[in-house]
Protein backbone atom coordinates (compact mmCIF):
# COMPACT_ATOMS: atom_id res chain seq x y z
CA UNK A 1 0.00 0.00 0.00
CA UNK A 2 1.18 3.51 -0.84
CA UNK A 3 0.50 6.83 -2.43
CA UNK A 4 1.01 4.88 -5.73
CA UNK A 5 -1.20 1.96 -6.91
CA UNK A 6 0.75 -1.47 -7.88
CA UNK A 7 0.02 -4.63 -8.94
CA UNK A 8 1.52 -8.00 -8.71
CA UNK A 9 1.09 -8.64 -12.24
CA UNK A 10 3.17 -5.50 -13.16
CA UNK A 11 5.53 -6.22 -9.70
CA UNK A 12 6.74 -10.03 -11.39
CA UNK A 13 6.14 -9.03 -14.70
CA UNK A 14 9.43 -7.79 -15.84
CA UNK A 15 11.09 -4.56 -15.51
CA UNK A 16 8.48 -1.81 -14.30
CA UNK A 17 7.78 1.10 -11.88
CA UNK A 18 5.75 -0.71 -10.39
CA UNK A 19 8.76 -3.60 -9.19
CA UNK A 20 11.01 -1.13 -8.60
CA UNK A 21 7.94 0.65 -6.07
CA UNK A 22 7.60 -2.71 -4.86
CA UNK A 23 11.25 -4.05 -4.43
CA UNK A 24 13.48 -1.15 -3.89
CA UNK A 25 11.18 1.09 -1.89
CA UNK A 26 8.19 -0.84 0.08
CA UNK A 27 9.51 -3.85 0.92
CA UNK A 28 13.11 -3.37 3.02
CA UNK A 29 11.14 -0.62 4.65
CA UNK A 30 8.57 -3.39 5.99
CA UNK A 31 11.07 -5.86 6.21
CA UNK A 32 13.09 -3.65 8.76
CA UNK A 33 10.26 -2.03 10.40
CA UNK A 34 8.70 -5.39 11.33
CA UNK A 35 12.29 -6.26 13.08
CA UNK A 36 12.35 -3.04 14.84
CA UNK A 37 8.85 -2.99 16.10
CA UNK A 38 9.49 -7.27 17.31
CA UNK A 39 12.99 -5.99 19.23
CA UNK A 40 11.36 -2.62 20.67
CA UNK A 41 8.25 -5.14 21.87
CA UNK A 42 10.19 -7.45 23.41
CA UNK A 43 13.22 -4.68 25.37
CA UNK A 44 9.46 -3.28 26.41
CA UNK A 45 8.49 -7.04 28.09
CA UNK A 46 12.20 -7.44 29.21
CA UNK A 47 12.20 -3.44 30.85
CA UNK A 48 9.02 -4.36 32.91
CA UNK A 49 10.07 -8.02 33.54
CA UNK A 50 13.29 -6.37 35.14
CA UNK A 51 11.70 -3.42 36.25
CA UNK A 52 8.16 -5.09 37.95
CA UNK A 53 6.92 -1.99 36.33
CA UNK A 54 3.99 -2.13 33.95
CA UNK A 55 4.96 1.33 32.69
CA UNK A 56 8.15 0.89 31.96
CA UNK A 57 9.02 1.02 28.08
CA UNK A 58 13.05 0.66 26.55
CA UNK A 59 12.77 4.65 27.05
CA UNK A 60 12.65 4.46 30.92
CA UNK A 61 16.46 3.94 31.67
CA UNK A 62 17.31 6.21 29.35
CA UNK A 63 18.89 3.95 26.56
CA UNK A 64 17.02 5.79 24.13
CA UNK A 65 17.94 9.09 25.07
CA UNK A 66 21.85 8.24 24.93
CA UNK A 67 20.92 7.06 21.95
CA UNK A 68 19.81 10.43 20.50
CA UNK A 69 22.27 11.81 22.26
CA UNK A 70 24.79 10.09 20.37
CA UNK A 71 23.10 10.66 16.72
CA UNK A 72 22.82 14.39 17.87
CA UNK A 73 26.67 14.89 18.66
CA UNK A 74 27.33 13.26 15.18
CA UNK A 75 24.95 15.84 13.04
CA UNK A 76 26.54 18.86 15.36
CA UNK A 77 30.08 18.03 14.38
CA UNK A 78 29.04 17.49 10.74
CA UNK A 79 29.87 13.28 10.89
CA UNK A 80 27.29 12.70 8.43
CA UNK A 81 28.99 10.42 6.22
CA UNK A 82 28.52 6.44 5.47
CA UNK A 83 31.87 4.02 5.96
CA UNK A 84 31.75 0.59 4.74
CA UNK A 85 27.77 0.98 4.22
CA UNK A 86 27.05 1.95 7.45
CA UNK A 87 26.10 6.26 8.35
CA UNK A 88 28.29 7.16 10.83
CA UNK A 89 25.50 8.66 13.00
CA UNK A 90 24.25 5.34 13.32
CA UNK A 91 27.16 3.99 14.46
CA UNK A 92 27.40 7.22 17.12
CA UNK A 93 23.69 6.70 18.67
CA UNK A 94 24.62 3.02 18.78
CA UNK A 95 27.58 4.28 20.84
CA UNK A 96 25.35 6.61 22.60
CA UNK A 97 23.16 3.46 24.08
CA UNK A 98 26.44 1.50 25.34
CA UNK A 99 27.36 4.05 26.93
CA UNK A 100 24.00 4.35 28.92
CA UNK A 101 24.28 0.88 29.94
CA UNK A 102 27.87 1.55 31.20
CA UNK A 103 26.71 4.70 33.08
CA UNK A 104 23.41 2.55 34.47
CA UNK A 105 25.54 -0.16 35.41
CA UNK A 106 27.88 1.72 37.19
CA UNK A 107 25.50 4.17 39.01
CA UNK A 108 22.71 1.44 39.98
CA UNK A 109 25.28 -1.74 40.80
CA UNK A 110 25.97 -2.62 44.25
CA UNK A 111 28.57 -5.38 45.95
CA UNK A 112 25.89 -8.06 45.67
CA UNK A 113 22.91 -7.13 43.63
CA UNK A 114 21.14 -4.61 41.44
CA UNK A 115 18.71 -3.12 42.95
CA UNK A 116 15.43 -2.24 40.99
CA UNK A 117 14.51 1.34 42.53
CA UNK A 118 18.11 2.45 41.82
CA UNK A 119 18.03 0.78 38.74
CA UNK A 120 14.97 3.08 37.32
CA UNK A 121 16.08 6.26 39.42
CA UNK A 122 19.49 6.22 37.14
CA UNK A 123 17.68 5.37 33.94
CA UNK A 124 15.55 8.72 34.43
CA UNK A 125 18.25 10.59 35.89
CA UNK A 126 20.00 10.17 32.61
CA UNK A 127 17.13 10.94 30.63
CA UNK A 128 17.15 14.39 31.87
CA UNK A 129 20.89 14.65 31.69
CA UNK A 130 21.03 13.46 28.02
CA UNK A 131 18.01 15.82 27.37
CA UNK A 132 19.54 19.26 28.59
CA UNK A 133 22.43 18.06 26.49
CA UNK A 134 20.28 17.24 23.20
CA UNK A 135 18.56 21.08 23.92
CA UNK A 136 22.38 22.68 24.22
CA UNK A 137 22.94 20.82 20.79
CA UNK A 138 20.16 22.43 19.16
CA UNK A 139 21.03 25.81 20.33
CA UNK A 140 24.63 25.67 19.24
CA UNK A 141 23.71 24.50 15.97
CA UNK A 142 22.70 25.89 12.33
CA UNK A 143 19.18 25.97 11.17
CA UNK A 144 20.07 23.09 9.09
CA UNK A 145 21.91 20.84 11.61
CA UNK A 146 18.36 21.56 14.30
CA UNK A 147 16.12 20.35 11.18
CA UNK A 148 18.26 17.22 10.38
CA UNK A 149 18.36 16.74 14.39
CA UNK A 150 14.85 17.00 14.41
CA UNK A 151 13.79 14.77 11.99
CA UNK A 152 15.62 11.79 13.20
CA UNK A 153 14.44 12.50 16.88
CA UNK A 154 11.03 11.64 15.43
CA UNK A 155 11.65 8.41 14.69
CA UNK A 156 11.13 6.75 11.36
CA UNK A 157 11.92 3.80 8.47
CA UNK A 158 12.04 5.23 5.22
CA UNK A 159 16.24 4.95 5.14
CA UNK A 160 16.83 1.30 5.02
CA UNK A 161 18.10 -1.30 2.92
CA UNK A 162 18.53 -4.95 2.19
CA UNK A 163 22.11 -4.99 3.56
CA UNK A 164 20.89 -3.16 6.81
CA UNK A 165 18.29 -5.55 7.22
CA UNK A 166 21.12 -8.35 6.87
CA UNK A 167 23.48 -7.01 9.40
CA UNK A 168 20.49 -6.08 11.73
CA UNK A 169 18.27 -8.79 11.78
CA UNK A 170 21.07 -11.58 13.59
CA UNK A 171 21.90 -10.46 16.85
CA UNK A 172 18.20 -9.10 17.18
CA UNK A 173 17.07 -12.84 16.38
CA UNK A 174 19.78 -14.26 18.28
CA UNK A 175 18.92 -11.56 21.77
CA UNK A 176 15.16 -12.72 21.31
CA UNK A 177 16.17 -16.58 21.00
CA UNK A 178 18.04 -16.35 24.59
CA UNK A 179 15.42 -13.87 26.10
CA UNK A 180 12.63 -16.65 25.06
CA UNK A 181 15.36 -19.45 26.49
CA UNK A 182 15.38 -17.76 29.83
CA UNK A 183 11.22 -16.96 29.67
CA UNK A 184 10.33 -19.47 32.66
CA UNK A 185 12.79 -17.30 34.72
CA UNK A 186 11.70 -14.24 34.29
CA UNK A 187 7.81 -15.42 35.36
CA UNK A 188 9.49 -16.60 38.58
CA UNK A 189 11.08 -12.91 38.60
CA UNK A 190 7.60 -11.35 38.07
CA UNK A 191 6.74 -13.29 41.25
CA UNK A 192 9.09 -11.72 43.21
CA UNK A 193 13.17 -11.63 43.41
CA UNK A 194 12.98 -13.81 46.93
CA UNK A 195 10.16 -16.24 45.59
CA UNK A 196 12.65 -16.64 42.20
CA UNK A 197 15.62 -16.65 44.06
CA UNK A 198 13.99 -20.00 46.47
CA UNK A 199 13.24 -21.56 43.45
CA UNK A 200 17.13 -21.65 41.81
CA UNK A 201 17.01 -18.40 39.47
CA UNK A 202 20.37 -16.55 40.07
CA UNK A 203 18.33 -13.23 40.35
CA UNK A 204 21.23 -10.63 39.98
CA UNK A 205 22.56 -12.64 36.89
CA UNK A 206 18.65 -12.67 34.90
CA UNK A 207 18.71 -8.94 35.85
CA UNK A 208 21.91 -8.38 33.92
CA UNK A 209 21.36 -10.38 31.57
CA UNK A 210 17.80 -8.91 30.62
CA UNK A 211 18.99 -5.29 31.06
CA UNK A 212 21.78 -5.91 28.61
CA UNK A 213 19.49 -7.98 26.18
CA UNK A 214 16.98 -5.15 26.22
CA UNK A 215 19.32 -2.56 25.56
CA UNK A 216 21.22 -3.74 22.80
CA UNK A 217 17.94 -4.28 21.02
CA UNK A 218 16.94 -0.81 22.20
CA UNK A 219 20.00 0.49 21.03
CA UNK A 220 20.15 -1.43 17.14
CA UNK A 221 17.10 -0.82 16.20
CA UNK A 222 17.06 2.84 17.80
CA UNK A 223 20.78 3.77 16.06
CA UNK A 224 18.85 3.29 12.66
CA UNK A 225 15.43 4.49 13.25
CA UNK A 226 15.97 7.07 16.07
CA UNK A 227 13.46 7.23 19.09
CA UNK A 228 9.99 5.42 18.43
CA UNK A 229 8.30 5.58 21.17
CA UNK A 230 5.22 3.35 22.79
CA UNK A 231 5.71 0.06 21.14
CA UNK A 232 7.20 -1.25 24.35
CA UNK A 233 4.15 -0.32 25.77
CA UNK A 234 1.60 -0.76 23.68
CA UNK A 235 2.16 -4.13 22.62
CA UNK A 236 2.97 -6.32 25.59
CA UNK A 237 0.11 -4.90 27.87
CA UNK A 238 -2.26 -5.33 24.54
CA UNK A 239 -1.03 -9.07 24.74
CA UNK A 240 -1.55 -10.14 28.15
CA UNK A 241 -5.19 -9.02 27.92
CA UNK A 242 -5.33 -11.88 25.21
CA UNK A 243 -2.42 -14.03 26.56
CA UNK A 244 -1.53 -13.55 29.74
CA UNK A 245 1.32 -12.81 31.58
CA UNK A 246 3.51 -15.92 30.75
CA UNK A 247 6.78 -15.19 29.03
CA UNK A 248 7.27 -18.34 27.22
CA UNK A 249 4.14 -16.39 25.03
CA UNK A 250 4.72 -12.86 25.58
CA UNK A 251 8.03 -12.59 24.54
CA UNK A 252 8.13 -14.61 21.05
CA UNK A 253 4.25 -13.01 20.65
CA UNK A 254 5.32 -9.76 21.51
CA UNK A 255 8.11 -9.71 18.76
CA UNK A 256 5.74 -10.65 15.84
CA UNK A 257 2.81 -9.09 17.33
CA UNK A 258 4.93 -5.50 18.20
CA UNK A 259 6.55 -6.35 14.47
CA UNK A 260 3.33 -6.00 12.58
CA UNK A 261 2.12 -2.83 14.87
CA UNK A 262 4.86 -1.04 13.59
CA UNK A 263 4.40 -1.84 9.87
CA UNK A 264 0.74 -1.25 10.35
CA UNK A 265 1.40 2.11 11.64
CA UNK A 266 4.19 2.89 9.05
CA UNK A 267 1.60 2.11 6.21
CA UNK A 268 -0.85 4.61 7.89
CA UNK A 269 2.01 7.00 8.16
CA UNK A 270 2.98 6.63 4.62
CA UNK A 271 -1.17 6.93 3.38
CA UNK A 272 -2.90 9.76 5.56
CA UNK A 273 -1.35 12.72 4.13
CA UNK A 274 0.07 10.76 1.05
CA UNK A 275 2.10 11.42 -1.56
CA UNK A 276 3.74 13.81 2.00
CA UNK A 277 4.62 11.23 4.35
CA UNK A 278 4.77 10.79 8.71
CA UNK A 279 7.20 9.66 10.50
CA UNK A 280 6.64 6.63 11.93
CA UNK A 281 7.68 7.66 15.69
CA UNK A 282 4.49 10.95 15.13
CA UNK A 283 2.16 8.25 15.06
CA UNK A 284 2.99 5.95 17.45
CA UNK A 285 2.82 8.70 19.77
CA UNK A 286 -0.35 9.81 18.82
CA UNK A 287 -1.55 6.00 19.64
CA UNK A 288 0.48 5.74 22.16
CA UNK A 289 -0.36 8.94 24.22
CA UNK A 290 -3.99 7.90 25.01
CA UNK A 291 -3.56 4.39 25.66
CA UNK A 292 -0.94 5.67 28.26
CA UNK A 293 -3.52 7.36 30.06
CA UNK A 294 -5.89 4.83 29.92
CA UNK A 295 -3.82 2.47 31.70
CA UNK A 296 -2.85 4.75 34.49
CA UNK A 297 -6.11 5.46 35.06
CA UNK A 298 -6.58 1.45 34.71
CA UNK A 299 -4.30 0.90 36.85
CA UNK A 300 -5.92 3.17 39.50
CA UNK A 301 -9.02 1.80 39.45
CA UNK A 302 -10.83 4.55 38.59
CA UNK A 303 -11.67 3.70 34.51
CA UNK A 304 -14.84 4.53 34.21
Amino acid sequence: MGSADVTFGRVFGGVSPDREIFLVARLPRILFGALAGGSLAVAGVLFQAILRNSLATPFTLGVSSGSSFGAVLAIWLGLEIVVLGVPVVSVAAFLGAILTIGLVFMIARTRRALPTFTLLLAGVTLNFIFAALILFIHYASTFTETFLMVRWMMGGVSDVSYSLILKTAPPVLVAVAVLAWHAPSFNLLAAGEDWAATRGVDVGRLKKTGFVAASLLTGLITAVTGPIGFVGLIVPHALRLVAGSDHRLLIPGSFFVGGGFLVLCDTAARTILAPTELPVGVVTALLGGPFFILLLKRRAGDLF
